[in-house]
């Protein structure tokens, strides 16, 4: 018996692109799911303009397609000169558990060196395990107390990434402009559940 690999498009795009929505429907779903007492799940979804996932703007949306279909995606925007912020890792549920997850991240990383990034910074929310795991897996160093528990962190779980060199970041050599935008306990990344 041959088993087939699917192969994956990978589609930069815009978030007005209708295939972006199953990735916008799915993150909706999941942030309410995971906090039910967060209100404004969809305020976080709209928190920045789309522009800034466009490349003249610093940014890019990527998605991966299956037969033209949408089954993970993810972005970055410009956080500062240096370094891009990874936003929306998605995997669709049916599709969790291949390592989409893992290609969506290594794409943008490579896209965001590419266009003269040297750092990724990201967040994730404290109720997203498995998001957590994957960053750890791909190499970015979390910026927080590995040990402690996560709701007790009072906010979103940092992680940052060198793009460039050999060495490894460390958390004490991430130092990126100080921005105001960053809530408290307000998950701004996310990779599906078992990705």
């Amino acid at each position: 018996m041959t088993t087939t690999v699917p192969q994956y498009e990978v589609r930069a795009t815009v978030l007005a692109d209708p295939l972006v929505q199953p990735l916008l429907t799915e993150l909706e779903h999941e942030y309410t799911t995971r906090y039910p007492s967060l209100a404004g799940t969809s305020r976080e979804l709209s928190r920045y303009p789309a522009e800034e996932f466009e490349p003249d703007h610093g940014g890019l949306l990527l998605l991966l397609l299956q037969d033209g279909e949408p089954v993970a995606g993810g972005a970055y925007r410009r956080y500062d000169e240096h370094t891009a912020e990874l936003k929306r890792i998605w995997t669709h549920s049916a599709h969790r558990r291949r390592g989409l997850a893992r290609r969506v991240v290594h794409e943008l990383e490579q896209a965001a060196a590419a266009a003269g990034y040297q750092q990724v910074y990201l967040t994730t929310g404290p109720r997203q395990p498995e998001a957590k795991g994957l960053y750890l897996v791909t190499g970015y160093t979390a910026l927080f107390d590995l040990t402690a528990d996560p709701e007790t962190l009072g906010g979103p779980l940092p992680f940052a990434k060198r793009l460039t060199g050999t060495q490894p970041l460390r958390s004490e050599d991430f130092r990126p402009t100080p921005r105001v935008d960053f809530g408290a306990a307000t998950p701004t990344s996310h990779s599906g559940p078992g990705e």
